[in-house]
């Protein structure tokens, strides 16, 4: 089966969940950014609940996922490695893979859809997941696993193969099991273990 999915910045558990179950994935490039999703922003556990971190961009003349520049406005980097650390620093694994993800808040990047592509790769890598992964050659037509606009912050659609499972969370037992937060929080919290979440 092959999956297609749009890109994303430390994407939620639902979104690796598929690149690990499918036998390919495709990320599309060719599609027009929309605001408010996964494509530049992620979801975690705060110390006061759900915190979302975005990636700010620069609107260019073409706004298609594959042009699309990071912006460095905001001194965004800092501000979410510190929710990073705020989040998880008390975590079991936080310690353990602080140094692999701390890079992608050191280095500059050009295009969102080269840092979301290092970042896949880096957290496969980190849960040891092979995924067969190709970029679109062009604009991909609507099919029967298509997960473009099913994974969103708000508004999902029902995905009947995802139900997320409780695992331990730093701030459950202030919060409760929040589910389906980016992919850093099941690493975090789970480690080596993420895998059999997915």
């Amino acid at each position: 089966m092959t999956v297609l999915l749009s890109t994303t910045y430390f994407g939620p558990v639902q979104w690796y969940q598929k690149l690990y179950r499918s036998d390919e994935a495709e990320i599309e490039q060719w599609e027009s950014f929309q605001k408010q999703t996964y494509r530049n922003r992620c979801l975690i556990a705060a110390p006061n609940g759900i915190q979302a971190l975005t990636v700010p961009v620069e609107h260019t003349v073409s706004p298609l996922i594959k042009d699309l520049k990071v912006s460095d406005h905001g001194n965004w980097r800092h501000l979410h490695w510190n929710a990073l650390v705020t989040a998880y620093s008390e975590s079991p694994f936080f310690e353990y893979y602080q140094d692999d993800i701390r890079p992608f808040y050191e280095q500059r990047w050009d295009y969102l859809l080269d840092y979301n592509e290092a970042i896949r790769t880096k957290i496969c890598e980190l849960i040891d997941i092979q995924p067969k992964v190709t970029l679109t050659g062009e604009y991909s037509r609507s099919s029967d696993n298509d997960y473009r606009e099913a994974i969103r912050p708000k508004h999902s659609a029902p995905d009947p193969d995802f139900t997320p499972r409780p695992y331990y969370q730093v701030y459950q037992q202030k919060h409760g099991f929040l589910p389906n937060l980016s992919i850093l929080d099941l690493l975090f919290n789970m480690g080596p273990e993420s895998i059999f979440y997915l």
